[in-house]
């Protein structure tokens, strides 16, 4: 392990990804912390198959055509007398609308593949024997999102679009960072707590009950993905020296910072504007005059706004401070947040959808197990 982890709890003790003897030493399978347990037998209550029609069937159908799946507000660039002028006929909108929404399903998508390749890379650096299970657990979870969402989309549109450049950059950085920290802050906390804002507005506005019904499923599982970060950030924060609370401060900023000015940016969408025959300078020059700060302020004052939930977790973890609190109260009030709680948005929509689960899933504890495969 080098200083560089920041590790503060013996359960978040890291190596190299490549020093594989270390988990061959005898003491360590004697170790193990406790500390993750109760998530790791959850995972048996939020258990769903994407390939199996009982859970969720991706043949149900919807008029793309003719039915738009979000409301028109929910896509800035119709706020926008350019866009709105041009795109006058009803089919042509609805369509534009629902490609808006693929680009957002297809990010999600990416997001999911990310979160899979680095919960699997915590496997290789974690020595604790319990987050290495919780790690193996999530990476089993994050496969099966990347499944539904990709047969999700296929069954909607076809195909994905690529990953815009923002958040590419980010979760190469994520990924590729040596530091168990940064990997935990980045996803386990950011981008997690992104992805609960993100479904929970999807899951409340969406029309297609496909749509809706594939987000509570993986709403069950990242409400525990984000639990693992605020453990961390319990076992972690408040033994922080000055210096080492500066350098995780400074990180997750710079993480949120990358995902409030350019995840929903015009500038990630640039070909959509081209594909419905819109300039695309015209539409970001619009589009700055609209997305003012004293719109995103308005607009972080809804409970499920993907950057309030950000904000909130940093806040709920310790990692605010009077060093960076300006920036972020730039955006919302933090006094209000911290009145909040530490109840999370989505978690009421993922409870309800792990009682629908648990129906399902132990209904017949006496049905015979079979352990081979066909």
């Amino acid at each position: 392990m080098t200083d560089k982890n920041i590790t503060k709890d013996a359960m978040y003790d890291a190596v190299a990804p490549d020093d594989f003897e270390s988990m061959l030493e005898l003491d360590r399978y004697g170790n193990r912390s406790s500390a993750f347990d109760k998530i790791i037998s959850a995972t048996h209550d939020h258990f769903w198959d994407p390939l199996d029609k009982a859970y969720i069937d991706f043949d149900e159908p919807f008029d793309m055509e003719n039915q738009p799946l979000v409301p028109e507000d929910l896509v800035i660039a119709l706020s926008t007398e350019y866009v709105s002028n041009h795109l006058s006929d009803p089919k042509q909108r609805t369509r534009f609308i629902n490609q808006s929404v693929l680009r957002s399903f297809s990010s999600i998508l990416h997001g999911e593949q990310g979160a899979l390749n680095l919960s699997a890379s915590l496997c290789h650096v974690l020595k604790d024997q319990g987050a290495q299970e919780y790690a193996a657990n999530q990476t089993r979870e994050e496969a099966r999102h990347v499944t539904a969402f990709a047969k999700y989309i296929k069954a909607r549109w076809g195909k994905p679009v690529e990953c815009g450049p923002a958040l590419k950059s980010l979760l190469v950085e994520i990924i590729a960072a040596p530091e168990v920290y940064k990997k935990i802050i980045g996803m386990q906390m950011l981008v997690e707590g992104l992805a609960m804002g993100a479904f929970a507005t999807f899951f409340k506005e969406i029309h297609d009950p496909l749509g809706k019904k594939l987000l509570q499923l993986v709403m069950t599982d990242e409400a525990f993905h984000h639990k693992f970060g605020k453990i961390w950030a319990d076992r972690t924060v408040p033994k922080l020296t000055a210096e080492e609370h500066a350098i995780i401060e400074d990180w997750a900023a710079h993480c949120f910072q990358t995902l409030l000015f350019n995840l929903v940016s015009p500038h990630q969408q640039l070909d959509l504007y081209r594909e419905f025959g819109l300039d695309p300078d015209k539409v970001v020059e619009e589009y700055g005059q609209i997305m003012t700060d004293d719109l995103r302020r308005e607009h972080m004052k809804e409970q499920t706004n993907i950057f309030r939930v950000l904000v909130k977790t940093l806040l709920n973890a310790g990692i605010i401070t009077d060093r960076t609190k300006a920036f972020y109260a730039m955006y919302v009030d933090l006094e209000e947040l911290k009145a909040e709680g530490d109840r999370m948005v989505g978690d009421d929509i993922a409870e309800e959808g792990i009682r629908h689960l648990q129906a399902i899933n132990f209904k017949d504890r006496a049905a015979p197990v079979t352990i081979a495969a066909e």
